[in-house]
């Protein structure tokens, strides 16, 4: 019975520290910037497969290199999904900022919009990006060097804008036409691509008739040093000083000469980088596709409205809270323990599985912020007002 109640919160564990490491990215996007990011899974999605292409590459220079992909990865997934959350805070957010509700619709746009780019990026539809930012962002740099740059911003974006598409789809649709096949295939498609763990990272550790998994003790690991490194960037840095400065009192923060706007790009690039991260985590448990930021979303969300909006303690304990709840109830470790008492072991038992697990967490967490609609940890002071 011990054995079997270890077993469980170790699982229950390594669940919640998988939503951590997927809210920690939310928890400063959504806390400290008010932004309602319903990309966020996507930005997981896109850390996944790009540690499934880096896990290929390896794979390519042979056995030896294959065992050490994933250090490789952990960085590239975190600089992808960076540059993602960066592309998208200057091309949508910074226009609304203070409108949730906006932000809510252009995300849950945007998440629509990468979903279906994985299932249908190709070397046409590269070529053609990469043709139209050279143009559209390449002519805007050379028209912002003139000093009336400003009168005539409107006319140069009615311009370059169409121009750009034009030329991008033309050349694209052009080298599809002549190549065939060879440019126009999908990379990945709709179906969901594996990611093999390294040898060192499969198996476990026997502890009795049960083993802990080398993979979630990795995740473990991984979460506790990206917690660690969060909280020492915000707290021990000067940059983490301008974005709790902004966080607190943007009006003054400005007058006190900090960039805003920088601030708010390594904000969104920092949390979004978190997100790669964890769509590299969630690879190694199971295999990758177009809707596996999908199936983290809402947990996240619940896992910071718990914890207290902008609270690195709270995301913390929210997200072991939810995690170890779910695996109890969804494992039927609860209806084991309770067997005694065969009404609770009855009420467990119906609740037994993973799916009704979740229904009955997400009832536990309604009527908990129903007494304290802050979460744990609720914000105070001058944050509140903001």
């Amino acid at each position: 019975m011990v054995i079997t109640i270890l077993d469980g919160l170790f699982n229950g564990i390594s669940i919640g520290s998988i939503l951590l490491l997927a809210a920690l990215g939310l928890a400063i996007v959504f806390g400290l910037m008010g932004v309602i990011n319903m990309a966020h899974g996507e930005l997981m999605m896109l850390g996944a497969y790009t540690t499934y292409l880096v896990q290929n590459g390896f794979r390519a220079l042979g056995d030896g290199w294959f065992e050490a992909y994933i250090l490789a990865a952990l960085p590239m997934a975190f600089l992808v999904a960076a540059l993602a959350g960066i592309v998208l805070e200057r091309g949508v957010i910074r226009y609304l900022y203070g409108r949730p509700l906006e932000t809510l619709l252009a995300t849950w746009g945007v998440s629509l919009i990468l979903q279906q780019f994985v299932r249908s990026v190709n070397w046409v539809i590269v070529i053609g990006l990469v043709l139209f930012c050279l143009l559209f962002f390449g002519g805007m740099w050379l028209l912002r060097r003139r000093a009336d740059f400003e009168r005539i911003r409107p006319i140069a974006l009615a311009i370059l804008l169409p121009l750009s598409l034009a030329i991008a789809g033309i050349v694209g649709n052009s080298i599809g036409q002549a190549r065939g096949l060879a440019v126009t295939q999908p990379w990945f498609g709709a179906q969901n691509v594996d990611v093999t763990a390294p040898a060192w990272l499969r198996g476990g550790i026997p502890i009795g008739a049960y083993q802990l998994s080398s993979v979630r003790i990795f995740i473990l690991l991984l979460t506790a040093l990206c917690v660690a490194g969060v909280y020492f960037f915000l707290q021990k840095t000067p940059w983490g000083l301008r974005i709790r400065s902004v966080t607190q009192n943007r009006s003054m923060s400005a007058c006190l000469g900090i960039p805003t706007q920088k601030v708010d790009a390594l904000t969104f690039a920092l949390g979004s980088g978190l997100a790669g991260i964890a769509g590299c985590a969630v690879s190694l448990l199971g295999s990758v596709g177009p809707n596996t930021g999908q199936n983290y979303i809402v947990n996240t969300f619940m896992v910071v409205v718990v914890g207290g909006v902008g609270k690195l303690v709270g995301t913390i304990v929210g997200a072991m809270a939810i995690g170890i709840a779910e695996y109890l109830i969804g494992s039927a470790t609860l209806a084991l323990v309770f067997a005694p008492l065969k009404p609770l072991a009855d009420f467990f038992t119906t609740f037994g599985t993973t799916s009704m697990a979740k229904v009955l967490v997400f009832a536990l967490i309604v009527a908990f912020l129903q007494f304290r609609p802050g979460g744990l940890f609720p914000q105070k002071g001058r944050t509140v007002d903001a």
